[in-house]
């Protein structure tokens, strides 16, 4: 092969590169630059989603309730694990205004084991379906399990990403929360 050969070649593996980068891009990655993720002291992203039975949920309008946010899959191991500590929370603080939106990844998770999980967990809090990744993207979920604790504001106090949480960071955080 003479040098302009492999010019050519090098030329055409570089514009096959980058041809494959811009195929393959994630769109909610494009759709997110310029913005940073929510954190603390920030209004909360507004939630619209639906169960798994057709009902309605819509972040804005809990206002003035304290809001645990926890985004989540069935495959997910430290989900998992959670899930129990959460749905005691919810059970003990429900009454002083808490409440929980359980906001499956079903863009990413398998529809067919929402129930059955929900089921198996005795979960009595909302589970929203986010079928598109519409959520995920606003709150730019990078890892499973991702919690936000929002005040009856609509203020972000806290993000939690990853799992386990314990019943003591739990309840930490829910009271800071219904503050």
């Amino acid at each position: 092969m003479n040098r302009s050969q492999r010019i050519t070649l090098y030329i055409l593996i570089l514009i096959a590169g980058a041809s494959w980068i811009f195929i393959s891009a994630d769109p909610t990655t494009a759709a997110m630059a310029g913005t940073s993720a929510p954190q603390a002291g920030f209004s909360a992203p507004d939630i619209n989603l639906k169960t798994p039975q057709g009902e309605e949920f819509t972040l804005s309008e809990l206002r003035g309730k304290a809001v645990l946010v926890n985004l989540w899959a069935t495959w997910c191991p430290p989900c998992r694990a959670e899930m129990p500590a959460i749905q005691r929370m919810y059970q003990e603080y429900n009454d002083q205004g808490f409440i929980v939106l359980g906001v499956n990844m079903t863009y990413q998770d398998d529809p067919f084991a929402v129930t059955p999980f929900v089921e198996e967990y005795g979960l009595t809090f909302p589970i929203l379906l986010d079928e598109t990744g519409e959520t995920g993207a606003a709150y730019q979920v990078r890892s499973l399990p991702s919690s936000y604790f929002i005040n009856r504001e609509g203020i972000i106090t806290e993000v939690v990403i990853g799992g386990p949480m314990s019943e003591a960071l739990l309840r930490t955080r829910i009271e800071e929360a219904l503050k």
